[in-house]
């Protein structure tokens, strides 16, 4: 595996199936894989409501960050993914739930199906989480060190 790169699994059955990962990061760069409305038993979450189904596709993707030492806070776009577009007007309250503050850039697609008939969203999110520096450390555009108030 490259140096820098980290995988989260949600231990989804589709992802040993179809060789992917939930969420990768690499660097500062996290980007999460569609994510389906899975409980834990890899079931498919409150079939034919599509609230309910999007609220288990965020939990699903702040579990993915966590485990990749980032939070929803850092997610800067998410991709909705609808099977009826008239269900948006459901699911985009759920996503504010989760986004009100953060406000990532964010986009509504009806796609034609997904892979389980019983899914009517899936969610992408991508993420940059910011280095981290301490003051000793941080550097200036010019690349000298900044200037302390210490005596």
């Amino acid at each position: 595996m490259t140096p820098n790169r980290r995988r989260a699994s949600s231990d989804s059955p589709y992802e040993p199936q179809i060789g992917f990962s939930r969420a990768v990061r690499q660097g500062s760069v996290i980007a999460i894989a569609g994510t389906a409305p899975l409980a834990p038993d890899g079931t498919t979450v409150a079939p034919g409501d599509p609230a309910a189904q999007a609220r288990r596709c965020f939990e699903v993707i702040r579990e993915a960050l966590r485990e990749l030492d980032a939070d929803l806070e850092h997610v800067i776009r998410t991709r909705i993914m609808l099977a009826r577009i008239q269900d948006w007007e459901a699911v985009a309250p759920v996503h504010g739930e989760f986004f009100a503050h953060i406000r990532p850039a964010s986009t509504v697609v009806q796609v034609t199906r997904f892979i389980d008939p019983q899914w009517l969203v899936e969610v992408e999110a991508d993420a940059v989480v910011p280095p981290t520096t301490t003051p000793e450390r941080a550097e200036s555009p010019e690349g000298s060190p900044p200037p302390t108030d210490r005596a």
